[in-house]
């Protein structure tokens, strides 16, 4: 996958791009990263990329002639059509649903704003998605990027290291994720539950779906509309409803 940042502030990226799961990613050619300061496409002699917004208001707005021309330099060559994802607080709620889609394609193209906004020529022609990362607003688009980058990076085959880690991630099964434990069995008086070490893997299924279904009832009972339930857990979702009406 072929992964590109328009971004202002390029050494934001440094970090978090060469490090853990990213890193890993670009060693075993899964992903490649490309971060550009799309202030070299401005043609500005001051290298401007913001102008004020026609109408009057505050703030400043993007300007849409360095955006354009930079994804066009991006993907001109490229072989498949690219996602161009414009990060906005105006967008789709970015979800682990979203991740997975687009952990699908080849080509992505970020877009990390700053200022007031986006002149609107930029969303309506030159971009596929808008996602947002909640309903809060963020200095810029930076951040937000890095962590949709990451929740899909992650997603892509053998990064991991064990392609079922992702599969029963929180989100990915419609529903929170059950408890962990590891060792020691003891600790300080506080021990593990003991069907998790009683070998009997029917059992711990079993607690696994029903601690899952528990967490998410407690946490986010929105996700159990729409989450794809087993037969045990429809069960415990019937009981649940009974109870709660």
């Amino acid at each position: 996958m072929q992964i590109d940042v328009l971004t202002l502030f390029p050494e934001m990226f440094e970090g978090v791009l060469h490090s853990s799961i990213m890193k890993k990613a670009q060693d075993q050619q899964a992903a490649s990263f490309r971060v550009t300061d799309f202030r070299e496409y401005s043609t500005n002699k001051h290298r401007k990329v913001d102008d004020y917004p026609y109408g009057g208001g505050a703030g400043m707005v993007l300007k849409p002639e360095p955006l354009f021309a930079a994804v066009e330099a991006l993907t001109s060559t490229s072989e498949v059509k690219p996602r161009v994802i414009l990060m906005c607080p105006q967008g789709q709620r970015f979800t682990q649903k979203k991740a997975e889609e687009l952990a699908k394609e080849e080509h992505l193209v970020f877009i990390c704003g700053h200022y007031e906004g986006y002149d609107e020529r930029i969303r309506e022609h030159l971009v596929t998605d808008e996602i947002s990362l909640g309903d809060f607003v963020l200095t810029g688009g930076e951040v937000a990027s890095m962590a949709i980058i990451d929740s899909i990076v992650r997603l892509l085959p053998d990064v991991l290291g064990n392609d079922q880690s992702a599969v029963h991630d929180s989100f990915s099964t419609g529903m929170l994720e059950h408890p962990q434990y590891t060792r020691p069995a003891s600790y300080n008086g506080l021990e593990v539950p003991a069907v998790l070490l009683s070998g009997n893997h029917a059992e711990i299924d079993k607690w696994r779906q029903e601690q899952a279904f528990q967490r998410t009832a407690e946490r986010r009972p929105e996700l159990l509309e729409d989450a794809p339930l087993t037969n045990y857990q429809q069960t415990l979702y019937q009981q649940w409803k009974r109870k709660r009406d």
